[in-house]
């Protein structure tokens, strides 16, 4: 067996010998980035905000509509008696909530709560941005 292994690696060393070196072309480092550049602009996302502009300008003439329309075609609050309502209505809130005591740590944490949520959606909103700069 060793003889065969001596007799293959002559025979492997003859053929490397003859063979040159191949080395890649001068601009191959440039072509090559060029491509990955190409790629990596196909997988660059586009942002696209979640309600388009079409859609808040709708939204912002609706809103308008409905304060020309209650302004004008208003009925008058003597027929509504808004008072009463207001009155009955707060009066079910309140017995509603008559018993219930919350503690201290409770009541923090309801106020400390949504300031949170506000810085949270503060930062994820730069991280976005900053992610999906074009």
């Amino acid at each position: 067996m060793k003889e065969s292994d001596k007799n293959l690696e002559n025979l492997i060393d003859k053929i490397m010998a003859e063979e040159k070196l191949q080395s890649p072309s001068i601009d191959f480092t440039s072509k090559i980035m060029a491509k990955v550049l190409i790629l990596e602009e196909k997988k660059q996302k586009t942002y696209k905000p979640l309600i388009s502009k079409s859609v808040w300008v709708s939204i912002g003439i609706a809103l308008a509509l409905l304060v020309v329309y209650t302004s004008l075609f208003s009925v008058s609050e003597s027929t509504l008696k808004i008072d009463e309502i207001g009155k009955l209505y707060s009066n079910k809130i309140t017995s509603v909530f008559t018993g219930v005591h919350f503690s201290k740590n409770i009541l923090y944490a309801i106020l400390i709560i949504p300031f949170m949520v506000l810085v949270q959606v503060g930062v994820l909103k730069n991280y976005f941005d900053k992610k999906y700069q074009v």
